[in-house]
């Protein structure tokens, strides 16, 4: 069974407007900052497992080494959403009794790794930006993301709908924000952050996506 971009998990249904508010945080001059987001919907609540990244312009960042890994757990794929930068290998452990068959049709990556158990041989190189959605061959309900970004500052947010970017040097950024359920691309926002800066920058975005809904049980 192939996915492309536009799927989402069996609980995703109506659309909602999801409010993203930013704020540039620096301790002082010389020092780096933080960029603090706050993603919720139309109602306050908050909304997890969305990507942000801030690139700043010009030719992409050097690769920061970082590990990065996708399990097949309980014939599911853990976690739901990740976020890599390009050229960093993922591995796909099988912690399952049984083997699986994960591939990927997205433009960013196309892979395949056949039916196997335990620990494939080589993890999977994710070089070129975008969204990859993930499946499973053998248990079609089997889904998940890697969101590719060619920038070295990115974050998740988690339940409560926050996510942290640390150790951001002075100089002009992009933000984008992105979702596995969004309606559709929400343009990057330039910040500027100064050596000086001494206050929050807020900054608010909208992005619209459907909102996930619990799954029936």
């Amino acid at each position: 069974m192939s996915h492309d971009t536009q799927c989402y998990p069996p609980a995703v249904k109506k659309t909602a407007l999801v409010l993203v508010t930013l704020a540039l945080l620096a301790a002082g001059p010389g020092t780096a900052a933080t960029v603090e987001v706050t993603v919720t919907d139309a109602k306050g609540a908050a909304i997890a497992d969305a990507v942000v990244s801030a690139r700043p312009p010009g030719p992409p960042a050097a690769l920061r080494k970082r590990s990065a890994a996708v399990e097949q757990r309980d014939k599911a794929f853990v976690p739901l959403v990740s976020v890599v930068q390009a050229g960093t290998a993922v591995q796909f452990p099988n912690r399952d009794p049984i083997r699986h068959h994960v591939y990927s049709f997205s433009p960013a990556k196309v892979f395949e790794i056949k039916l196997y158990a335990d620990v494939p041989a080589a993890p999977v190189v994710f070089d070129k930006p975008g969204e990859v959605v993930l499946g499973c061959n053998i248990h079609d309900h089997m889904i998940a993301y890697i969101y590719v970004v060619d920038t070295p500052w990115y974050a998740k947010t988690g339940a409560d709908g926050k996510a942290r970017i640390a150790e951001l040097p002075a100089g002009d950024y992009d933000v984008q924000v992105a979702h596995y359920a969004q309606v559709a691309p929400l343009a990057a926002k330039r910040l500027a952050l100064r050596a000086d800066d001494s206050q929050a920058l807020p900054v608010s975005l909208a992005l619209k996506v459907l909102t996930p809904r619990p799954a029936p049980q």
